[in-house]
Parts: structure tokens; sequence; C-alpha cells
């Protein structure tokens, strides 16, 4: 089948979008979704009613609050070290006092990926929990439409009030009767970004017009993101938190009622890993203290240990149950039981079954094989036993053995939470590994056939051969396409979740194998040709006559060992690395053959010394890649000798053998110019000793040099004009450095009392 360039360019640009389609729908899994928010009114449910003939239970109200006021104090990037560990101790002496013997219960909340702050906020007001799929699915709509904390307080009737972080602004609009944002954009700012938060604590804490107080510090992100975790700032950063968690805490004891105790809610929205950055999944990324204090908990007699493990997503239907509103609807996380546990026993078994019957309803409307979910189950059997309990609870029963019948209850209630909620966070994070298999067939089987017709393409011929029908094969494509197909149907029927490839229809399917079959027995066709015409006999043993020469079957293999290293987040990190070496083996094997050329041959093949010239630019376009730049003049001497007819002669010839080794030191110093990725960024190189305040004037030396190169090399073809306006701007970039304390001018000295001068003129 005779097809033109453009053409097979083309279907294969349309099966390669298929292939991406699928791999990013399995990639990317439906968040486990319920109703919108303003479906979410209406009546709470009732308690279990009994088996049999009986009194029913009326009570069908959500329960009262517990607490009166309270404060959350999310402090970003806040590992669980800064607060449990030695730093905790060293700077957050009144914190670190309520942790270990004040009236408080801490835990460790284990944050998901990806660990930014506007995800994060999601999971700690809905419960839920967002996906990298959440940053595309809300570009046209800042505002957080689910079902959320914020939005039950404020139908409740709660006076919202918060300052900090201007992201809870965009996600919660119109929701807090007061509020001051500040941005996040300036991270050299450590200070004032939370001295503008902090400035209207007093005002706030005197007055009494509030149910729900929200403050988000900036000030520790900053400094991570600057300095790293181990700076000395943490530690004046951690007394500041402390001093302001003390100011908080005595204010909301001062003013206590008997009735309602107040609580102060403490925790970070994510983590620091070890460089200071955030996003990943380390453990320092992803572990944040959760710090709880009331004067309605016990006081600790016993030192703690270890805190608790908790998810993040328990805390919004704690805290629902804390202010005594609904659920969210759409919160896969379960009561953090401590908090709550301090009522009655008919009030506990209340609390449990509403998180229960949310959780349950939210496995109904996501898993169709919702029945035989373990959680489920338990659930089920923990609300009948809990009917039993209403029902000798209303006819007056007090004896111990309800007490005791109580408690069992209790603990089946809490075991069916956990494994529900375990479920559900499961099935967020569930790939469709079956989708994404298809779309990774259809992807490697389009490139495959891609690299593979690369000399039939690329040749002066406007059309190839593409062979997809060859008699030899049709019956191998009926039988592929039979076995994809019994494939399909086996694990369409076995799957336990939903699969979207499995939810497309039959015709779909079967076109989507047909063309899996189609392109194999393509490849297949174009391997066997391939080996048939390297089994011909040459003409010359040195040059082959074949359409691959080593420097493409290199470039091919490169190329494909690169697409398979992808597939480790390590090798994603250090990818650089991969580039450097074969840029290195790219340019040994092209002196290689330069060599082969200028000593070997006997008589010049002007076919081979087109093919070596492409090579040569190939090396070129790829050093690009990498920021290095091939000599002009070896580029143009190369063109000269190949439009020759005899072998390259004199200066010619030496230039162009000695253009791959002036290639490989140009990338040896680049890469001794700067340390990337994650294992080497710490690693001292050439251009942290440039910049160091000791070797300014070797800096200043270089970058004077390259702009007078520049110059010299661009002024060729100028005008007098020209010349002069583009000396002044070289001239002015160089000023701007020195002005700015980069580099400085012969004249100068002392090159740091300029810089300080000038950053005292800014910071004025």
């Amino acid at each position: 089948m005779r097809l033109r360039s453009g053409v097979f360019a083309s279907s294969c640009l349309l099966m390669e979008a298929l292939g991406v389609a699928l791999f990013l729908r399995g990639f990317f899994p439906v968040p486990v979704r319920s109703l919108s928010r303003r479906e979410v009114r209406g009546d709470p449910p009732a308690e279990p009613a009994p088996s049999g003939p009986g009194t029913v239970s009326n009570w069908t109200k959500i329960p009262p609050p517990l607490f009166k006021k309270v404060v959350i104090v999310l402090i970003d990037s806040l590992r669980d070290d800064f607060l449990f560990g030695p730093k905790g101790k060293q700077f957050m002496p009144y914190t670190a006092q309520a942790v270990e013997k004040g009236t408080s219960y801490s835990f460790i909340a284990e944050a998901k990926p990806p660990t930014v702050t506007m995800p994060r906020i999601k999971a700690l007001m809905t419960g839920s929990i967002p996906g990298f799929i959440d940053v595309i699915m809300n570009l046209n709509s800042p505002a957080l439409l689910d079902d959320n904390l914020i939005w039950q307080a404020k139908t409740s009737g709660k006076r919202i009030i918060f300052y900090g972080d201007d992201t809870w602004i965009k996600l919660f609009p119109k929701y807090f009767v007061e509020y001051d944002g500040t941005t996040s954009f300036f991270v050299s700012d450590f200070t004032e970004v939370d001295n503008n938060v902090t400035r209207h604590l007093d005002r706030v804490l005197k007055r009494e017009d509030w149910d729900l107080l929200i403050l988000h510090y900036l000030g520790l992100d900053h400094i991570g993101h600057l300095t790293g975790p181990n700076s000395p700032l943490v530690g004046l950063k951690l007394s500041e938190m402390d001093n302001i968690l003390k100011k908080i805490h005595i204010s909301l004891i001062s003013k206590e009622e008997a009735s309602l105790p107040n609580l102060l809610v403490v925790c970070g929205d994510h983590g620091m890993s070890e460089t200071g950055s955030h996003g990943g999944s380390s453990e320092g990324e992803v572990r944040t203290p959760l710090l709880f204090i009331s004067s309605a908990f016990e006081k600790r007699s016993d030192p703690l240990t270890q805190p608790e493990l908790v998810q993040q997503t328990d805390l919004a239907s704690t805290l629902a149950v804390g202010l005594g509103l609904p659920i969210p609807r759409n919160s896969v996380g379960k009561l953090i039981w401590p908090v709550v546990g301090g009522k009655t026993m008919r009030e506990q078994l209340r609390f449990v079954h509403l998180n229960g019957f949310q959780l349950s309803r939210l496995l109904q409307e996501n898993t169709p094989a919702y029945e035989k979910d373990p959680g489920y189950e338990h659930f089920k059997i923990a609300e009948k036993s809990h009917g039993n309990w209403i029902k000798l609870y209303l006819e007056g029963n007090n004896s111990e053995i309800l007490l005791n019948f109580g408690k069992k209850v209790l603990k089946q209630y809490l075991e069916a939470l956990k494994t529900l909620s375990s479920s559900l966070s499961k099935q967020v994070a569930q790939y469709d590994v079956y989708s994404m298999l298809v779309g990774a067939v259809i992807i490697m089987e389009v490139l495959l056939l891609l690299l593979l017709s690369i000399p039939k393409a690329l040749s002066s011929q406007a059309e190839f051969e593409v062979p997809l029908s060859p008699p030899l094969f049709s019956l191998l494509f009926y039988l592929m396409c039979l076995v994809l197909c019994a494939v399909h149907v086996i694990v369409c029927t076995s799957a336990e979740s939903l699969c979207y490839f499995c939810s497309l229809s039959w015709l779909t399917a079967v076109g989507v194998m047909m063309l899996i079959s189609v392109l194999m027995c393509g490849i297949l066709s174009t391997i066997a040709r391939v080996f048939e015409n390297s089994r011909l006999p040459l003409k010359n043993p040195v040059v082959s006559s074949s359409n691959w020469s080593e420097i493409d079957l290199l470039i091919v293999t490169g190329t494909l060992v690169h697409v398979l290293s992808l597939g480790a987040s390590s090798f994603i990190e250090e990818e650089h690395q991969t580039w450097y070496f074969l840029i290195n083996t790219l340019c040994l094997v092209l002196c290689q053959e330069l060599c082969r050329n200028n000593f070997l041959l006997k008589e010049w093949d002007p076919q081979h010394s087109t093919t070596v010239k492409q090579n040569f630019d190939r090396i070129g376009e790829v050093s690009e890649c990498k920021n290095i730049d091939i000599l002009a003049t070896s580029n143009s001497k190369l063109g000269k000798t190949t439009s020759s007819a005899g072998f390259i002669k004199g200066s010619d010839k030496w230039i162009s053998l000695a253009s791959p080794w002036i290639i490989l030191i140009c990338c040896r110093l680049l890469r001794s110019l700067n340390q990337t990725g994650v294992q080497w960024a710490h690693r001292p190189d050439f251009g942290h000793w440039l910049t160091s305040s000791e070797h300014k004037s070797e800096l200043s030396f270089l970058a004077a040099v390259s702009l007078l190169m520049v110059f010299f090399l661009v002024q060729r073809r100028c005008s007098l004009v020209s010349k002069i306006a583009m000396a002044l701007g070289l001239l002015g970039v160089y000023s701007y450095r020195a002005a700015i304390g980069n580099v400085v001018f012969p004249w100068q000295h002392d090159s740091q009392d300029i810089s300080n001068q000038f950053t005292v003129h800014l910071t004025t």
C-alpha cells in the first residue's frame, strides 16, 4: 500500500492521539463524586429502626455542636518533626507543652500527592482526595463547587473570618464575613506575609461576632523554598508561630462558657522535602502535624510517645460533627474518634452512624458491586446492632449490659468506617490498568512503525510503501483479532472495578483490536523487509548499501532506551545524564565514521558522503537540545567537502575530524558548569565557583569577553548606526549586572559594599 509522506504522518498522529487519550483516561481516574452541593440539603438519616414492632426513635436531626468557636491555624509546609521532633521542643515550647501534658490530642495527618496548597485545601475542607486531573477540570472554575465544610457552615448561619493565603478567597468566594488575603507570589518575603495575618488577631480575638476563624501562614513555606528545612530561619519562624498559638489559646480559654468549650486546630497543608520543596510523595512532604487543643479534652497524664497516624481527609468529617454540620457528601474520611468521643453512648453511636451512612451512600453511587464491599457489609451489621441497642435504650434499660452492648456496636461502627474509608480512598487512587495498557500498546506500535519508516520517510521520494496488507500475514491478522477480542471479554467480565475501555461499545472495542492487529502486522512485515535487504551482497566492504547506517541504528536505539528510562521517576529526575551519554556516544561514532571515510575509502561514494553530512547535522540538532553549539565553521567546511568528488584534504579534513572532539570538550564544560537534577544538585560546580564573592573578578572577565565576542561576530554585517546601538546595548547589559552586584568594573574594588548599598536602596 503506497502512501504519501504527509498522509502517513497524519495517520500516525491520529492513532498516536487515540493511544494517548486511552492512556490518560486510565491514568487519571474519575474522582469519587456524589451529588452537587445544590442537591445536598435534605433531612439527615434517622437513627436505625429496630427490627420488629416497637418504639421507633424520632431523632432525625444533626446532633448539636460540640464547640462554640473553632480557630484553624494552618501553617504552610509544617512538617511533623517541626512540632513533634527536637525542633518543636526547642522553638515551640508552649505548643510542645500542650502536646505532652495539656488538654489536647495529637496526630500525624498523611496527605496524598500532589502535595501543593490548592489540592490540600480542598482535601481539608471537602474530605475528598483531589488528584492531578483536578488542575485540568477546574481551569474555568476557580471556585470550589463540591460540597465542603465552608459552604455547610455558611448555609447553617455560621460567621466565618479568614486571613492568609488568597487561595482560600478564590476557592470560597463570598463566604467570609471578613477576610484579608496575602499572595504567595513573593517567595523571598517571609516576614510581612505573616505580619499581614497576625495584625488582625488582637482585634478579632476580642470580638464575639464570629464562629469560625481560619488563619493561613505562608512564611515557613517561603523559608523552605529559599533556604531549606535546616535553615536557622526555620527556628525563628517556628518561635513566631508558637507565640501566635499561645496568644490564641489563652484568648479562647479566657472567653469560654460553661455550656460549650472552644477548639484550636493546628495543622499543615503539606510538608517539606529535604531540599525545601514540595509536591511529591516523600515522607517529609506528606506527613504533617494535626493538633486539637480544647478544655473539653482530658488532660494527658502520660507523656506522648508517638502520635497516631490519620488521613488528612479525616479532618472535614471531624470538624463537621464538632460544629454541628452535615458531613460533606464527597468526603472519604472517617471521624477522628478521640476528638468527638467524649459524649454519651447514644450521641457517640449517632456520630458514627452519620459518618457510616455518608460513606456507604458514596460507595453506592460510585461502585457497581457495592454490596460485596467488606466495609458496606460491616456497616449493615453494625446498623442492625445499633437498631437493637436503640430498642433497649428506648425501653428504659440502663443496665451494665446496655453499656457493654453499646461499646460492642461502637467497635463495629469504627471498624466499618475504617474499611469504607480505605475502599473509597483506594478507588480514587486506583488506575484503570487495562485502558492504560491498550493505550500504551497503540502508542508503542505507532512509534515503532515510525522508527522503522524513517529512512523512507526522510528520502526524496514523496511516496513510499507501507506494508499493511501482505498475504503472508493475513492469517496472523485474523488470529490476533480473535485472541485480543477473547482477552477483552475475559478482562471485562472478570474486572471487579469499573473499566473505561470495557464500558465502550463492542463495535468500538473490536475496531481498536483490529487497529492493534493491523499495526502489528505492518511492523512485522517491515522488519522482515529489513532483514531481506540486509542479506543482499555488498559492493563495497566498507560502505554498507543498507538504508540504515550505524548512526541511524544508534539514534533509534538511544531514542528507545531514553523512552524506556522515563518509566522510572529516578531516571526522569536525572534525565540530563542520559542526554550527556547519548551525545558523547554520538560524537565518538561520528568521529569513527569520519576517520573511516578519510583514511580507509579508496573511492569516495557521493551517496555515503551525503549520509555523513546528514548524520553530522543530526548531531547538531541533538546538541542544540542541550544548549551545545556546533561550530559554524565545521558545518560550512563539511558542506564544502561533501560537494567535492574526492577525498577531504588539507585543513578542511582536519577541521572535520576535530569537530566531534571540540563538541565533546564543550559537553564536558557544560556538564561542569551547573549541577542539576536531584542527586547531585548540592555538589559544587563551576557555576557556583564563578558566582561566589571571591571570584567575582573572574566572572566579570568572562562576561566582558563574551560580550566583546558577540559584538565582533555580529558587527561585520551591520551599519555604523547598528554597531553603535549594539555596543551601547551590550554596555548596558554589563552595567546592569554591575549595578546589582553580579560583576564589577575594573575600577571597582569593593563590589560587596556596592551590592549591599543597592539592596538597602531597594528595601527603603
